[in-house]
């Protein structure tokens, strides 16, 4: 008698091999850039050798941003990027969450070198980095579900 084991939806199409799944990795990280480490690079000193781009509404921006960022609308970026932008320096684009990636695209058909910020200014603010507002800068407690509450980084 043979018996049929269900295959639970995690394992219905099984892993990649190690080297295809490395390989698979290392190229996402040309695409995409995390909270964490777009934080210490400018926190830095230095240039941090990228400019970052807040892709959101104004009203968005306005609500907070990451101190430095340039501020410019995924609709207005064919219009109006090469005017803010220099084509020889990296972006590291973000908008609300981790879903957010047409600020990016719109970026790489223009020329630019550029990286998407995985988590978005959702994963900035809840891991405790520093924003800015209209009425100067502000700063949460690190979310304990996102980031290590006494520690200095998450480790990863």
């Amino acid at each position: 008698m043979t018996t049929t084991t269900a295959v639970n939806p995690v394992l219905r199409v099984a892993p990649a091999a190690p080297a295809e799944a490395a390989a698979y990795f290392r190229a996402a990280l040309a695409f995409h850039a995390d909270v964490s480490d777009v934080a210490a690079a400018l926190a830095a000193d230095g240039d941090p050798g990228f400019v970052v781009l807040d892709s959101r509404s104004t009203a968005s921006w306005d609500q907070g941003h990451i101190p430095g960022a340039v501020h410019l609308p995924t609709a207005l970026i064919p219009e109006q990027a090469e005017q803010l932008l220099d084509t020889s320096v990296p972006v590291v684009t973000y908008c609300w969450g981790p879903g957010c990636n047409g600020a990016a695209l719109a970026l790489a058909e223009l020329g630019f070198q550029v990286k998407e910020m995985l988590g978005g200014f959702e994963y900035w603010a809840r891991e405790g980095f520093a924003y800015e507002t209209w009425e100067g800068t502000g700063r949460r407690a690190a979310d304990p579900l996102t980031v290590p509450v006494d520690a200095e980084d998450c480790g990863c």
